[in-house]
């Protein structure tokens, strides 16, 4: 079977803010002109780009930007082409309906949306809120589903109906259950219309190695170039190769995750991302960046090893 229309490396990027709260546009060009370079694609307001803190305003300006970006640094005409996927934030649907919309118009490939998360949903009311966002959308739909932040976890068997929609091409899961992804895998193999992707990044290797179609890993907004090599070696069959990368970003991860709250790991990618001149360590309320002490260790502890 040929390549999936929608798979490889997404990174979750962060939203760059200045010291004000607003996004910071020429950081967002300088790290989308960065992920063209390592060929992977940015999804825009997720987890990690602290998507339900960002304005409407902010959000609109943010994919006008990525894509105004990845139209001068991604090569076209039969070479790769990297993909904007936008993601939905909020809890009103009308609104959201919305704000996919005007993602459609600045130009995003794909929307992504979680589940609206003040609410409790019934299995039955997540399969309806996917299939009417599908249908009043013009942009093909992804499902995210994240339980660390929603508290709630799209069942398999809603998954696999929602998969048949004409509209929605995928599934980002990140949620940390092995058997689940394995039978997430499963819905997406042998299908062009439906593809997987592992937003769980320690198990960027195993995943690929499963069939999975692509990875979504935050360490990723630090080195792209590192996750588009081990996606290379997986779908490749260099498993050598792949789980050598694996350990190597896990390693990386843990410098600013270990010991963190989600939050505060956050907080402190940009700082790595700082070192290379990428963005600030400014965060959008109502997180805060790291004290001084911590950005100091975290830029030393990373100097140690380029060392």
């Amino acid at each position: 079977m040929k390549e999936k229309k929608y798979c490889g490396v997404v990174v979750p990027m962060v939203t760059p803010a200045t010291a004000e709260g607003r996004l910071d546009v020429e950081a967002v060009e300088r790290i989308t002109e960065f992920f063209a370079q390592a060929k992977v694609s940015p999804l825009l307001m997720g987890t990690t780009g602290e998507g339900n803190s960002v304005s409407r305003e902010d959000g609109l300006l943010f994919v006008e930007t990525a894509v105004k970006a990845r139209n001068q640094w991604s090569m076209v005409n039969g070479q790769w082409s990297m993909v904007i996927y936008a993601g939905l934030t909020g809890n009103c649907f009308s609104e959201q309906v919305a704000q996919a919309e005007a993602y459609t118009r600045a130009g995003a490939d794909v929307i992504v949306a979680t589940l609206p998360s003040y609410y409790a949903l019934t299995p039955a009311q997540m399969e309806n809120y996917y299939r009417r966002l599908a249908d009043s959308i013009s942009r093909p739909l992804m499902l995210y589903n994240i339980l660390a932040t929603t508290h709630m976890s799209i069942p398999v068997d809603v998954i696999r109906r929602l998969a048949d929609h004409p509209n929605i091409v995928g599934l980002k899961d990140s949620e940390r259950d092995l058997e689940r992804m394995v039978q997430c895998i499963e819905i997406a193999r042998g299908r062009e219309d439906f593809c997987y992707f592992c937003g769980w990044a320690a198990q960027s290797a195993h995943s690929l190695e499963l069939g999975g179609d692509g990875i979504v890993p935050s360490t990723g907004n630090y080195v792209p170039g590192m996750f588009r090599q081990l996606y290379e070696a997986a779908v490749g069959g260099d498993m050598v190769t792949a789980n050598r990368l694996q350990d190597e970003t896990n390693e990386i991860a843990k410098i600013y995750q270990k010991d963190r709250t989600l939050g505060q790991s956050l907080a402190a990618l940009k700082v790595m991302m700082g070192t290379k001149a990428l963005c600030g360590p400014e965060m959008l309320m109502p997180l805060t960046r790291l004290s001084t002490r911590e950005e100091q260790a975290i830029a030393s502890k990373l100097q140690s090893i380029k060392s």
